[in-house]
């Protein structure tokens, strides 16, 4: 945001020195183009503390000196269809692959609102809408439908969905639909309060020349984007643009975007913040052989924007598209904000790339020096001054959610807890939640139907309540959810789909695996192997040195010790596992085994946690449970831990620092009840801990009981998939299908069911194979993409905390770029 006048464009004198520009720049010089290029040439050590030092200074002047900040928000594709195609972009479906995946054309206000309103429960403010550009005008698929639905243009459909959000929940939208006209941005101006679209780049090399990134993209016109950028201004509207870095632009258009951007702001001062964005390569693109973006000229542009754009603008990194260990880099170059951060949902633009914890980045920030704040849509200078830059339908709502400072207050929005005020407060124009007046498109072709998944419910009554169901889990009773779970046929189909939507929109379309490798430490024998399924510390480095060769990056540890070995040993394997390969992730011992160790080797129960940690262990396994009762413990699995010893020991290592899985085991005595309060139970200790990554239910071998006679055994495990997604969500992020228990076949099924992960390839090795559970049954790699792909979905390598796994980029991804 622009300060005054701007300074007089001085250029350099002959052989300046970069100290010299830089102590200009300090002063309140204004880069040129020419300095702008020369500064992105500059050393690091002398741009990084010159950025930083900028940036405090604005920091002070806007009265927060200090302060980092965020958006919590809910990231909503309202339509993956687009008519650009840029050569980087895994975002955009064909209308073809639409039907292959069994999305909408466009989300309907139902499935919308079901995303919305649980992020609304965790505290989300914004709720982001991205799509792609004027899919109608290139898809006749994306005209037939809004006309079917009586709108206009994918844009007037925004206006809708963004003031429906409002009205229903009191959260604030931030519009990202690509270049408008004027009147589409005066369409936009009452219902949000912020917009935004990337410039990208000022080349018109990558735009006119053919093989380039936006050749073929009309709305990637440099001079156009410029034009909406300027007409938002005119407009009066907060605006969110930026630039990437990497997709084949050179340093010189850097300098040059990055130079038009402030001028625009010159003219208006409406732009709130400008994002550096590094390029990642995705496969199965275009550019899925182009390098990432390199970090040094990355931190370099990001200390430059800072230096062209000056101590007020706000310059925004997407922290999830950094390694964690490079943020405080990202700190150092400059930057005071980390832009939207969802608790909920995936990055879908980048779903490679997980969004980090809100407490790890608010850590992360906090060691270096910064307290993290969150924000609104629109910064808190522009919430300052509402009449000039906020539509007066929005003064009620950003009222409610901001505090003196124009800052996010620390309240819930709208409907979560809190009741309308009424009048202006409740909106200058909206309705109160639960009394839209905007028209309702349910029954519209293509709105799914009464079965949120596009099928029609058999009883319409069980069709609504999966949508209830996917919309806010707390909200059904334990007979709503056993209803769910004892569902078969039409109903059993609603369900799935409603459960497999709220996967699509929250954790997003990538099926994933680890490559890992088991190791059964109940035959560890520490005299060497006698028999098959033993081994020794010499065999356990052995096996995790053959693991790591084939390309393991996690080595699975658990079993209960044989009483007469010390248990020491515990920690032995583990550092015999590390000796052997370094860099191996151990996720190592059950709480059952963690007990043998604090009781046998005299260390207690958070002893016994920090020598793991000391060990090398990095996560735990949440096995060692069957069903969270007592009852069912003591008739299938008396030598299990007592469920409250249990429930103990994954909470006490939750609170050390570890991340586990967690389980279900089902189809024997246990009640359809016993399952949904098993469910419950590991959310109460989610809701405290945030230690569980993700959630097993596994079938019992040997059980095969249904909770409904005759239902066929994969109706089964369709029905426990589901409901384990839809009573978690929001809660436990991630469903793993036991592939070695169910099939591949089945677990195809269960994946388009609200599962999105494989678990691991659990690779034998050629190391003593016998010495891991569950040997003999392997998922290799290209077999895990083959799978994924049979149901166009991206297939991602991932680690054992479901980061990207650095050979991410050496495997394919279901469908093709559009």
């Amino acid at each position: 945001m622009s300060t005054g006048s701007a300074a007089p464009q001085v250029a350099p004198a002959r052989g300046a020195s970069i100290d010299d520009l830089l102590a200009r720049v300090t002063d309140g010089h204004r880069p040129t183009v020419d300095e702008a290029e020369m500064l992105l040439h500059a050393p690091l050590d002398r741009l990084l503390p010159a950025a930083a030092a900028l940036r405090d200074v604005g920091l002070g002047r806007a009265g927060r000196p200090g302060v980092v900040t965020y958006s919590r928000k809910v990231f909503v594709p309202l339509t993956t269809l687009c008519r650009d195609r840029c050569h980087y972009c895994i975002f955009v479906d064909t209308p073809g692959q639409l039907s292959l995946l069994r999305k909408p054309t466009y989300m309907s206000p139902e499935q919308v609102l079901t995303v919305v309103r649980q992020g609304q429960s965790l505290g989300c403010k914004e709720a982001l809408l991205t799509l792609g550009d004027r899919p109608e005008d290139r898809w006749p698929e994306a005209r037939a439908w809004l006309d079917a639905h009586g709108f206009a243009s994918t844009v007037e459909y925004v206006a809708h969905i963004a003031r429906l959000i409002t009205a229903e929940t009191g959260m604030l939208v931030h519009a990202n639909p690509g270049v408008m006209l004027p009147d589409e941005l005066a369409m936009l101006r009452p219902v949000a309060p912020s917009m935004g679209m990337m410039l990208e780049t000022t080349s018109r090399r990558l735009f006119e020349e053919p093989g380039q990134v936006h050749y073929g993209s009309p709305d990637k016109d440099p001079a156009l984007r410029l034009k909406v950028i300027d007409d938002a201004g005119a407009a009066g509207i907060p605006f969110t643009t930026g630039i990437l870095v990497g997709i084949g632009e050179t340093v010189r258009d850097r300098a040059e975007s990055l130079v038009a951007l402030r001028e625009s702001d010159d003219r208006h001062g409406h732009v709130q913040e400008v994002i550096v964005q590094n390029f990642r390569a995705k496969p199965r693109t275009a550019m899925q052989g182009a390098p990432d973006a390199d970090t040094a000229e990355y931190l370099a542009t990001v200390a430059v924007a800072r230096l062209v754009l000056g101590p007020d603008m706000r310059i925004q990194v997407p922290p999830n598209l950094s390694d964690p260990r490079e943020l405080g880099l990202l700190l150092d170059a400059g930057i005071d904000d980390w832009g939207g951060v969802s608790p909920l949902t995936a990055d879908h633009v980048n779903p490679e790339r997980p969004w980090p914890h809100i407490d790890d980045l608010a850590a992360a920030t906090a060691d270096h020096g910064f307290e993290l704040r969150e924000r609104l849509t629109a910064h808190p200078e522009y919430l300052a001054d509402p009449d000039r830059w906020i539509d007066p339908a929005l003064h009620g709502p950003v009222r409610e959610l901001r505090d003196a400072t124009g800052l996010a207050a620390d309240v819930l929005p709208l409907g979560a807890g809190r009741r309308a005020t009424g009048g202006e407060d409740a909106g200058g124009g909206f309705p109160a939640a639960g009394t839209s007046s905007v028209r309702d498109i349910s029954s519209s072709p293509d709105a799914r139907g009464a079965g949120p998944g596009g099928h029609s419910a058999g009883d319409p009554g069980v069709g609504r309540l999966a949508e209830r169901a996917a919309a806010d889990p707390l909200a059904l009773d334990d007979a709503d959810w056993v209803r769910l779970l004892r569902t078969t046929g039409d109903d059993l189909d609603a369900l799935t789909a409603a459960a497999d939507d709220a996967r699509r929109y929250t954790v997003g379309e990538p099926i994933t695996l680890v490559q890992n490798r088991n190791l059964t430490s109940t035959g560890f024998r520490p005299g060497g192997r006698t028999a098959e399924g033993e081994f020794d510390l010499d065999d356990a480095a052995a096996i995790a040195a053959d693991a790591a060769g084939l390309g393991a990056t996690e080595i699975c540890v658990q079993g209960r010790l044989s009483d007469d070995v010390d248990p020491t040993a515990y920690l032995d394997i583990v550092r015999a596992v590390k000796l052997g390969a370094g860099g191996i992730h151990v996720h190592a011992y059950r709480p059952q085994d963690v007990v043998d160790l604090a009781e046998r080797g005299g260390l207690g129960l958070d002893g016994a946690l920090a020598a793991m940690r000391d060990a090398g262990v990095d996560t735990v396994p949440g096995t060692g449970v069957k069903v969270l009762s007592e009852r069912v413990r003591e008739r299938i699995a008396p030598g299990d831990l007592d469920i409250d010893r249990w429930v103990e020991t994954i909470t006490a290592a939750h609170r050390a620092g570890f991340r586990s899985t967690s389980v279900l085991f089902y189809g024997h005595v246990e009640t359809a009840a016993e399952r949904i309060a098993h469910l419950r139970r590991l959310r109460e200790i989610q809701g405290r801990t945030r230690g569980f990554a993700e959630f097993v239910p596994i079938p019992l071998p040997g059980g095969d009981v249904p909770l409904v006679h005759g239902r066929a055994a994969r109706d089964e495990h369709r029905a426990m998939v589901a409901v384990s997604r839809l009573l978690l969500s929001g809660s436990i992020p991630h469903v793993q299908i036991p592939w070695t228990r169910v099939g591949r076949e089945t677990a195809a099924v269960l994946l388009r069911s609200g599962g999105d992960d494989l678990g691991g390839t659990l690779y034998d090795g050629r190391v003593l194979p016998d010495t891991g559970i569950e040997h003999g049954n392997e998922l290799p790699v290209p077999d895990a993409e083959r799978l994924a792909r049979s149901l166009m979905r991206p297939f991602r390598l991932r680690t054992t905390d479901y980061r990207v796994s650095a050979d991410v980029r050496t495997t394919g991804s279901a469908g093709s770029p559009a």
